[in-house]
C-alpha cells in the first residue's frame, strides 16, 4: 500500500510541475494573440476532454508523468492569423520561455515556504541572512532497525526519536553509537518518542560488533535545519540561482565525463580504457530520468515527510528549468536555437525542415530516455 501511494504521489508531482510548465506556454501564447488549440494533462490517449468557452480543448489522457499544449501553427514558417509561425522573434521567444521562468519560479516559491518552515542545507555556502536565521537540530532517529537486532526485541521501531539512552541525553547520531559501544553487553534503559508520544523499553545490547551491525543494530540519521522569517522570499531567490549554477556545472562535469570517457574507450589502451570505464560510470551516476526521480520520490512520500517532498519537487522543477534552456532539438532551447540560427544566417525554415530536425531530436532524446532508465534501474536495483 505505502509503495502504491508514493507512485500516485511522485506522478503527481512530476505531472504538476510540466503541467505548470506548460501552462506559461498557454498564457504568454494567448496573451500575445496566439491560438491556444488544446491543453492536455497526461499524454495521448485521451480519456476524456471538454472545450472550454474561451475556444480551448482541455483533455486529461492516460499516460501521466507530463502535459501539453497545442498551438495554431506551431510551424515557424505558418503565416496565419492567431498562428504561433505568424508571432515576431520576440514574441515567440517569450512563449518558448515562458515554461522555463514558470518552472524557476516554482522552485523560488517552494524553497521560499521552506526558509519559513525549515530548510536543511543542500549545497555548501547556501545563502542565508544571519541576523534572520535561526538553526534547528531534530533528535536521533532511527533510520533503520535491523532484523533480530537488540532493538528490534527491545521494541524500537523505524522512525522513532531516541530521547536519552542509559540515562544520558543523545545530541547526535555519534553519540548514540559511542554509547552503545561504552555499554556492550549491558542492558540500557531507552527512552524515546515515537508519534509524539514519550515512551521506554530495556535494551540488551550485544557483547560484539563482529557483523558490522552495530552493538545496537540500528541504523540513524539527524536533520538540522534553518529558519527565517522577513528574509525567505530572498533566500528563495538567491538559493535557486545557487542552485542554477551547480546545476549548469553538473551537466558540464557530466558532459566532460561522458566525452572523456568515450575518447578513453577508444584509445585502444587498457590502462587508458580502465580510466574511461569511470568516467563513464560517473557520468552514469550523475544523472537520474522518471524512474530515478520516482526512486527518490517513492521513499520521500513514504518516510521523510512533508518538508522533503517539497525540496525534491523544487530541486525536480529546476532541473526542467534548466534542462528546457539547452540548445537540444524537441525542447524548448532547441526550438529558439534553431529558430534563431535559421534568422541569423537568413535562411528559411521550412515546415519540412523543422520537422526533420525536431524529430532527429526527439529521437535522439528518447534514446538517452532510455540509456537513463536503465542507469536508474540498475542503481534502484543496488
Amino acid at each position: 500500500m505505502e509503495l502504491v501511494f508514493g507512485i500516485i504521489v511522485g506522478a503527481l508531482i512530476l505531472t504538476i510541475l510540466v503541467v505548470l510548465h506548460e501552462l506559461g506556454h498557454a498564457i504568454v501564447a494567448r496573451r500575445n494573440g496566439v491560438v491556444v488549440e488544446e491543453f492536455g494533462i497526461g499524454f495521448p490517449p485521451k480519456a476524456w476532454g471538454k472545450k472550454l468557452k474561451n475556444g480551448i480543448l482541455f483533455t486529461v489522457n492516460w499516460l501521466p508523468l507530463g502535459g501539453f499544449v497545442k498551438l495554431q501553427g506551431e510551424h515557424d514558417a505558418a503565416t496565419g492569423k492567431g498562428d504561433y509561425g505568424a508571432a515576431s522573434f520576440w514574441v515567440k521567444t517569450k512563449i518558448l520561455l515562458a515554461g522555463v521562468v514558470i518552472n524557476w519560479l516554482t522552485a523560488v516559491v517552494l524553497l521560499a515556504v521552506l526558509a519559513v518552515t525549515g530548510l536543511p542545507q543542500v549545497i555548501p555556502n547556501q545563502f542565508s541572512i544571519a541576523s534572520d536565521t535561526t538553526t534547528v537540530t531534530q533528535p536521533v532517529t532511527l533510520s533503520t532497525v535491523t532484523k533480530d537486532s537488540p532493538a528490534e526485541k527491545a521494541g524500537l521501531q523505524k522512525n522513532d526519536a531516541i530521547i536519552r539512552f542509559g540515562g544520558e541525553e543523545v545530541p547526535t547520531a555519534q553519540s548514540l553509537v559511542s554509547k552503545a559501544a561504552e555499554r556492550k553487553g549491558q542492558t540500557v534503559e531507552v527512552i524515546y518518542d515515537r508519534n509524539g508520544r514519550e515512551q521506554r523499553t530495556d535494551v540488551t545490547l550485544r557483547g560484539d560488533n563482529d557483523n558490522n551491525k552495530g552493538y545496537l543494530g540500528v541504523g540513524t540519521a539527524q536533520q538540522s535545519y534553518t529558519q527565517a522569517t522577513w528574509s525567505a522570499p530572498i533566500v528563495g531567490v538567491v538559493l535557486t540561482g545557487q542552485l542554477t549554477t551547480e546545476t549548469f556545472k553538473g551537466l558540464g562535469s557530466l558532459v566532460g565525463n561522458f566525452g572523456g570517457g568515450l575518447l578513453s574507450q577508444l584509445s585502444g589502451n587498457d590502462k587508458t580504457r580502465e580510466a574511461g570505464n569511470k568516467e563513464l560510470a560517473a557520468a552514469g551516476d550523475s544523472v537520474a530520468g522518471p524512474v530515478g526521480i520516482l526512486g527518490v520520490l517513492f521513499p520521500a512520500a513514504q518516510q521523510a515527510g512533508l518538508s522533503y517532498l517539497v525540496l525534491i519537487s523544487a530541486l525536480i522543477s529546476l532541473t526542467l528549468a534548466v534542462m528546457n534552456v539547452l540548445p537540444i532539438p524537441a525542447l524548448d532551447g532547441g526550438r529558439w536555437f534553431t529558430m534563431a540560427a535559421f534568422r541569423l544566417f537568413k535562411r528559411k525554415l521550412t515546415e519540412e525542415r523543422e520537422e526533420k530536425i525536431q524529430a532527429a531530436g526527439f529521437l535522439t532524446l528518447m534514446a538517452l530516455v532510455v540509456v537513463v532508465t536503465v542507469l536508474d534501474v540498475s542503481k534502484l536495483i543496488k
